[in-house]
């Protein structure tokens, strides 16, 4: 099921980049949009999900990136952080990091990687406040280096959505 997120978005798909209601044979709690790969790789179709939280203040980016590393651990089991990265600036702080583990989609294991970044936005209605929207690209590890510049596009169009228009 969809959920909203705190703060209005505005981005743009990659090209041949489809909406979905959901990724393909994956669980996505708390998930407010998903996006599917025009090419699956041997039954696992790419996809891209936007969600998003307003934390607590003492939260840090660092914290959130190991909560969701644990939810995609108690869901799938062996989750390993091969990379992560603090990036952005101190006025928009933003960290990376990349997923590795195995699922089993209908009824066939694949190695998958995960490359998730969270970005922190300040809320228009109250300023201290920040949320903070994680966007994730889940792909098998065979297809994940091909559509990785496909999902590094996505992320530098993501923005607050101002109500001014394109």
């Amino acid at each position: 099921m969809a959920t909203t997120l705190p703060v209005p978005i505005e981005f743009r798909l990659p090209e041949g980049w489809r909406p979905a209601a959901r990724p393909d044979g994956m669980e996505a709690p708390g998930v407010a949009f998903a996006a599917v790969h025009p090419h699956a790789d041997h039954g696992f179709t790419a996809n891209i999900t936007v969600a998003g939280e307003v934390p607590p203040e003492s939260a840090t980016l660092a914290g959130l990136a190991d909560a969701s590393a644990q939810r995609l651990r108690e869901a799938v089991g062996t989750v390993e952080v091969s990379r992560r990265r603090e990036v952005g600036s101190v006025d928009a702080p933003a960290l990376t990091q990349w997923l590795a583990f195995p699922a089993v989609v209908d009824g066939t294991r694949h190695d998958l990687v995960q490359s998730q970044v969270f970005l922190s936005f300040p809320d228009a209605r109250a300023p201290r406040r920040r949320a903070v929207i994680r966007l994730a690209l889940t792909a098998t590890a065979a297809q994940h280096d091909d559509v990785l510049e496909e999902f590094q596009e996505f992320v530098r169009t993501v923005r607050p959505d101002t109500g001014a228009g394109a």
